[in-house]
């Protein structure tokens, strides 16, 4: 293992682990995914939310990815005290009213800022801007269509 990859940290470290295992359970449920899955969506969601917390860009979570922020919103008294917490203030949803037009740069400007926070990413819940979350990055011709998150 290099140097680099004990310094990378992830999501989950940023909840405990009883809160992380009730998240991806509420995921696995809704979204009808398996544990392992889950439990890597709601890892990146929770590392998005601390970048992005950190940023004041227009970054988005993926279409893979968005599921885990909601779930996390959904819980309610634990997101806004988390959010507290961590931030000093809550992080708010706020779902582009129209549906936005960005080519892929939007999801690998996204990526790099998780990256750069420090964060392990995984890619295949990032994917193309096919898969991107569509009001956020789509426009490349790329075949996303209408929708939001």
């Amino acid at each position: 293992m290099t140097a680099l990859a004990t310094e990378l940290r992830s999501g989950r470290q940023l909840v405990d682990g009883d809160l992380f295992d009730r998240l991806v359970r509420f995921i696995v449920q809704e979204e009808k995914v398996t544990a392992e899955r889950a439990e890597h969506v709601m890892d990146q969601a929770l590392a998005f939310l601390h970048m992005s917390a950190h940023r004041n860009e227009g970054l988005s979570p993926s279409q893979a990815v968005d599921p885990g922020w909601h779930a996390f919103m959904l819980h309610t008294r634990e997101y806004a005290a988390w959010c507290q917490e961590q931030f000093g203030r809550f992080i708010h949803h706020n779902p582009f009213a129209e549906p936005q037009l960005f080519d892929g740069a939007q999801m690998r400007a996204t990526v790099a800022a998780i990256e750069e926070a420090g964060f392990v990413v995984d890619h295949d819940l990032w994917g193309t801007t096919a898969n991107c979350n569509p009001p956020a990055c789509c426009g490349d011709g790329g075949g996303c269509g209408g929708g939001g998150s």
